[in-house]
């Protein structure tokens, strides 16, 4: 009956950056419209095993709980996504969870996504601007521009194509298709195309846009479906362009 239903998940730990990784299983009472997040929650406020015995509650990340914050990654089921909008209904049992492995883990489920910070420091993600004095209205985008630039904007850096990236390990320093589309994001915008050259340069480098295999693997893994390989495609274009412009010393 469904009263007595219950949800087993067998989740992978881990005790500190240092130590081996180990599973450890939990049941937990079913209920209607139960996420990964809710069950978690509900581990850490009786943190029991199936053997009965007390341990440490579970670590991992989370803020907004609907999709936006992008905090919340984590593997289910062998596939990286988002804990708060899988739904326990829709999971093959036991659910298994376990930390992005491409980003060094922390504890439990929870990792340090420094790595992805770092690429968007390295390409400039961001429109420089002088707030000393009033600049005016900024510059208008034609429509179309804007309507795919804000496709590529709902980015929430939630590292899940990182993940799914085989070329972004711990072998390579490979930047990922999430920089990379954020260069063209900012690339896009009237003002950010002053500086799109300096990006355009930085990803032409070691771990830029050169190491990208085109597995797929991003665009198909993206919760919000993000043209990542249509990016990374029109980025191709635009660096070599870039690198004719320096070879024959223009900057335009």
């Amino acid at each position: 009956m469904a009263e007595n239903k219950t949800v087993r998940f067998i989740i992978t730990r881990q005790d500190h950056t240092e130590s081996a990784p180990y599973q450890e299983e939990f049941e937990l009472p079913y209920r209607p419209n139960m996420n990964v997040i809710s069950a978690l929650m509900e581990i850490r406020r009786n943190p029991v095993n199936v053997k009965g015995e007390k341990t440490t509650p579970i670590t991992w990340d989370m803020n907004c709980l609907e999709e936006v914050c992008g905090a919340c990654s984590m593997v289910i089921n062998g596939k990286p996504r988002q804990s708060c909008t899988a739904l326990v209904d829709q999971l093959e049992q036991p659910i298994q969870l376990a930390p992005m492995r491409t980003f060094p883990v922390v504890r439990d489920l929870q990792v340090d996504r420094s790595r992805m910070f770092d690429s968007l420091k390295k390409v400039k993600a961001w429109i420089p601007i002088d707030g000393t004095y009033d600049l005016g209205p900024g510059p208008r985008m034609p429509e179309r521009k804007r309507q795919w630039a804000y496709e590529l904007s709902k980015c929430m850096t939630c590292g899940v194509c990182l993940e799914a990236c085989p070329n972004v390990n711990s072998n390579s320093d490979y930047i990922g298709p999430q920089s990379l589309s954020q260069v063209r994001l900012f690339n896009a915008h009237p003002t950010g195309a002053m500086n799109a050259p300096e990006r355009l340069n930085a990803i032409m480098g070691d771990g830029g846009i050169a190491s990208c295999g085109m597995s797929q693997n991003c665009v198909q893994s993206c919760p919000k479906g993000i043209p990542l390989t249509t990016s990374i495609a029109a980025l191709n274009r635009d660096t070599t362009i870039q690198s004719f412009r320096n070879f024959f010393g223009s900057d335009q």
